[in-house]
């Protein structure tokens, strides 16, 4: 079944967002479409979407946000999905404000269909590319079935006494594996940095040429014979996301 692309338009002129919309049903795909006719329409409605294309300067009402100030409130808010933001506006001065709240980018009225195309394209690739990374999990024994485990609820494992012991959102489970197995199994996102050590990239905090920093706080130890290695497929995970 296709992955549905949840997009909203938030423009306060009526045939804008009509053309946003006609521009969105031509690129094809699996898409579930909302129209905002303003920042706080947006805001108080409360749903969450992949992509959100936003106009800057927008009259508002109530809380009277404008675009930008819709933007900051939501990249503010931790807890909710963070959507792709692409700004359309008629006014190329705001580009560097659009650098702040983490814009994808910037397209600017009347909007070129070509343009917008390759935009929507990029946009929609990294959120089906989320989609499959969420989807991805690995499958272990443990307590006597089959158990699933999402890649990303995983921060790293440990081999110890012919054991793997995976450190979870969740807590920690053991298990028998052998870490080469799973070395092998998971090349792309996970890198054994160490013998005893197979950590996800996905959660790598930081590094030094001695010890890896993984988002759970754990500082594990980084092989120097490792070292060159690791930083190579740490980069290359990094350029593979950003695609």
């Amino acid at each position: 079944m296709a992955e549905t692309i949840k997009i909203a338009v938030c423009d306060d002129e009526k045939n804008i967002r009509s053309y946003l919309v006609s521009l969105i049903k031509k690129q094809g795909g699996e898409c579930g479409i909302t129209e905002y006719a303003s920042a706080d329409a947006y805001f108080s409605d409360g749903k969450e979407h992949d992509i959100l294309f936003l106009d800057i300067e927008m009259g508002g009402s109530g809380a009277g946000l404008d675009g930008m100030g819709l933007a900051r409130r939501i990249r503010s808010m931790e807890a909710q999905k963070q959507p792709i933001i692409i700004f359309v506006t008629g006014y190329e001065k705001y580009v560097y404000d659009a650098f702040d709240v983490e814009a994808f980018q910037y397209l600017v009225k009347p909007v070129d269909e070509q343009k917008f195309a390759e935009v929507f394209g990029r946009a929609a690739g990294q959120i089906l590319s989320e989609a499959e990374r969420r989807k991805k999990k690995l499958v272990i024994q443990y307590g006597g079935e089959g158990k699933a485990i999402p890649l990303n609820d995983i921060y790293y494992m440990e081999s110890r006494n012919h054991n793997i012991i995976l450190y979870l959102k969740s807590g920690k489970i053991e298990y028998y594996a052998k870490i080469g197995d799973l070395e092998k199994e998971l090349a792309g996102q996970f890198y054994r940095i160490h013998r005893g050590y197979l950590i996800n990239l996905f959660h790598v905090e930081g590094y030094d040429k001695t010890e890896v920093r993984m988002a759970n706080g754990d500082k594990l130890l980084l092989s120097r014979y490792k070292y060159d290695g690791f930083v190579q497929a740490y980069m290359d995970y990094i350029s593979e996301e950003s695609l």
